[in-house]
């Protein structure tokens, strides 16, 4: 059998093409496992130290997600709570306080779940997901006056019940939200 060597593929140079306010658009070069140089387009966001994902469920064993008009789909979606890490901080205060702003609710526990690449052919962001519990409802501040959202409690056994009906009234459901339960469903009753 033939031994073939490959080399390690690496970024040779990147280059910035746009600089948003929150993104920058970015083409790298880099050289692949056969030592061919190609080049990759994706975007880096701006001023960010990571991004956090929200499993919020309440004492009764309800799932607080949101409905979220999104501009680049023109339609609402519905997801879990999220955001960035861009005031500072640690993700677990950044969980909490995306948490509060999108919801209204304040997590007494917060357990870190899981993290990985959001989309991994368009941009290096690592997502990190987080289960909320002994959740309290202190009130909705402090959102960013571009988010229109709606607060939904939907009890965790008709989750998927109720996301179809939300389709059928037109609105895209984050496919996150499928793994995440099921993340977050595994880990409640580990403890």
């Amino acid at each position: 059998m033939k031994n073939i060597e490959h080399n390690i593929p690496h970024i040779i140079s990147k280059k910035i093409v746009f600089k948003g306010k929150y993104l920058n658009f970015v083409v790298s070069e880099y050289s692949d496992s056969s030592g061919i140089i190609r080049q990759w387009e994706y975007f880096e966001r701006v001023n960010c130290k990571g991004i956090v994902v929200i499993v919020p469920v309440t004492d009764n064993n309800e799932l607080i997600l949101i409905k979220q008009f999104r501009p680049p789909l023109n339609r609402y979606v519905i997801e879990f709570p999220a955001g960035l890490n861009d005031k500072g901080g640690t993700l677990e205060q950044a969980a909490l306080r995306e948490l509060e702003e999108e919801t209204g609710y304040t997590a007494k526990e917060i357990i870190h779940i899981s993290e990985g690449p959001m989309s991994s052919g368009s941009s290096g962001e690592i997502i990190t997901v987080y289960l909320a519990r002994k959740l309290i409802f202190k009130g909705i501040s402090g959102r960013d006056e571009t988010e229109d959202i709606e607060v939904l409690i939907i009890p965790s056994e008709k989750l998927f019940e109720t996301l179809e009906e939300l389709k059928t009234q037109g609105n895209l459901i984050d496919l996150k939200i499928y793994g995440f339960f099921e993340l977050a469903m595994r880990f409640m009753e580990s403890l």
